[in-house]
């Protein structure tokens, strides 16, 4: 094999591996797991980074963009988001036991979430990140919605379809303005079943330097852990987005 299709070769394993992790990895396990001599992990990482695939984060270690994960690219204010918010939401999802997700929201209400940290246990609340999502009516949704601009906001409200997807769905068009303004004014959010039946959603949001929020945590759990930690869920989610708010730069 010559030198080209040798790293041509490397180039596709170090893909491969990296798309099989869902944490980032530093380059000492990169090259311990694919037995790559240390100066080829680095230089091969590297050229990944320069070309948008890879990123590093402020500990050194690496992780697939997630777009490459789920098929569409990020907006320039994206990548920077995920890459502080990961470490925050891994935390989380370790202390708490659940699936945490991040997302956002455009000037037309549409939701995209953009990186996940997927529960270890075996009943578990998870999504494909580019499953459909119902802001009106989800976790992430109504904290992203309640702190859009009013007319972006009244034109979502004036367009969409209020669907039942469970017996629980709020569908009426007043009752879920007063939701909004609840959640701008407590700082969170909850679904308890509206979407997803036996699935429970609580969402805050992450501000940044200039105080605009720009995305949503959501921790998605099952509704019967939920109702046994509550309150405890509800902390560790709103003190999460408060860090990830920090680290870019809010300051109340």
């Amino acid at each position: 094999m010559n030198s080209e299709i040798k790293s041509a070769a490397r180039i596709l394993d170090l893909l491969e591996y990296m798309a099989s992790r869902r944490e980032a990895v530093p380059l000492a396990q990169i090259v311990r797991d694919l037995s790559f001599p240390k100066s080829s992990a680095h230089g091969l990482v590297q050229t990944l980074a320069a070309r948008g695939h890879v990123v590093q984060d402020d500990a050194g270690r690496y992780m697939l963009v997630e777009a490459n994960r789920h098929g569409f690219p990020f907006r320039r204010h994206e990548e920077p988001l995920v890459v502080v918010a990961k470490p925050f939401m891994e935390k989380l999802r370790d202390e708490s036991g659940e699936t945490i997700l991040l997302a956002t929201i455009n000037a037309h209400c549409d939701i995209r979430r953009l990186a996940k940290c997927v529960s270890r246990h075996r009943v578990r609340y998870d999504v494909n990140l580019d499953a459909a999502i119902a802001a009106y009516c989800t976790a992430t949704g109504r904290v992203l919605l309640a702190f859009t601009p009013k007319e972006a906001l009244e034109h979502y409200l004036s367009r969409v379809q209020l669907l039942s997807y469970t017996r629980y769905t709020v569908t009426d068009i007043e009752r879920i303005r007063e939701i909004l303004v609840k959640v701008r004014r407590d700082g969170y959010a909850l679904n308890d079943q509206e979407f997803v039946t036996g699935s429970t959603g609580i969402a805050a949001p992450i501000f940044d330097g200039n105080g605009a929020v720009v995305a949503a945590l959501n921790l998605g759990v099952p509704t019967v852990r939920y109702n046994e930690q509550r309150e405890g869920f509800l902390l560790m989610v709103r003190s999460a987005a408060d860090d990830i708010s920090r680290a870019l730069g809010y300051r109340r």
